[in-house]
């Protein structure tokens, strides 16, 4: 007679489903961190270029992604600190931190944007170099950094999209735990030496028994 238990089989988890823990994982760490370096190296370039009239002539002027704006750098190293952050916290927290990984990359990506076109940077320098507070650059151009700027805050985004579908299934920073699960043995103090005071002393200090009874 073959008998039928209600008691449900533990499953196991999906190959499929840990092969795509494995890929996103790979995936948002590359992607974050080549995003992140990506955009601080581009916020260091040279993104707008023009002359001011000074004294019957055109003083050259150039301007950094820096002096355009700070927030690319700013999210970009917001975006890295999070990414890291991303397996020292779980579920909600995680989701959280995620969620900000995706924010700092929008966000970077929409200031490298606004500051392909921004002429205020080289405007005060115009006005400082002819000594006019009315000055602004002429023959006004710019480079291609910018939106080097934005790819890498694409890849930061992307990062934080990944994050937030996959990450549940990552693995977490965790000191109390072995890899296999098993809780880590504690150390146990070995009795003092009888001969040795200052090990005798130590233990009191313990608050163990030194004659280890």
């Amino acid at each position: 007679m073959e008998y039928v238990t209600a008691v449900p089989h533990p499953r196991s988890e999906a190959p499929g489903s840990a092969r795509a823990g494995r890929l996103s994982l790979a995936l948002a760490l590359l992607s974050g961190a080549l995003g992140a370096a990506v955009a601080l190296l581009a916020t260091r370039q040279r993104w707008s270029e023009g002359t001011a009239a000074v004294a019957g002539g055109s003083f050259p002027l150039t301007a950094k992604g820096s002096d355009v704006t700070g927030v690319p750098a700013a999210l970009a190293i917001v975006g890295l600190a999070a990414l890291v952050a991303v397996f020292a916290v779980r579920r909600a927290g995680r989701v959280l931190v995620a969620a900000l990984l995706a924010l700092s990359g929008a966000g970077t990506v929409a200031a490298a944007l606004l500051g392909a076109s921004d002429s205020s940077a080289l405007d005060e320098q115009a006005a400082r170099a002819s000594g006019d507070t009315a000055a602004t650059v002429e023959s006004l151009t710019h480079t291609a950094w910018p939106y080097a700027a934005a790819a890498g805050g694409a890849l930061i985004l992307l990062a934080g999209l990944l994050a937030l579908r996959y990450g549940r299934i990552w693995p977490g920073m965790s000191g109390r735990y072995e890899r296999n699960g098993a809780p880590r043995p504690r150390r146990t103090a070995r009795p003092a030496d009888p001969d040795r005071p200052e090990e005798i002393w130590k233990a009191l200090d313990r608050g163990e028994d030194p004659t280890g009874a």
